[in-house]
């Protein structure tokens, strides 16, 4: 009912930037939160930002400064800018959001397919 397509991802330098995009199409009638999580090879997939309809963020701590979270609701797409990127950050990245697809239900949560980051020199 709702496809989520990432794109952005890639292989950059220590130091170096990203932007990730996220695009909900199919049978949406509204988008609540919006966010980014991420899973690192051996570890349990972790929030890295989230951003409400009313544009209120929150980010963990780790990327606290250096990544930023934005939306277009004209256009169902979650951004992720990363910049200032370490090692650490590698991980496949997953967008979700939780999205109604029928007024006065219950918002249910979506996943994108992940999009491949990796930090390396």
């Amino acid at each position: 009912q709702v496809q989520l397509v990432e794109s952005g991802g890639g292989l950059v330098q220590p130091g170096g930037s990203l932007r990730l995009s996220c695009a909900a199409s199919g049978r949406i009638f509204s988008i609540g939160v919006m966010g980014w999580y991420r899973q690192a090879p051996g570890k349990q997939r972790e929030l890295v930002a989230t951003i409400t309809s009313g544009r209120s963020t929150n980010y963990a701590d780790s990327v606290k400064g250096r990544f930023t979270i934005s939306r277009d609701n004209a256009k169902n797409t979650v951004y992720l800018q990363m910049n200032s990127l370490k090692p650490e950050d590698t991980a496949v990245y997953y967008c979700n959001n939780k999205a109604k697809v029928v007024p006065g239900t219950i918002p249910l949560d979506y996943w994108g397919q992940g999009t491949q980051v990796t930090v390396s020199s």
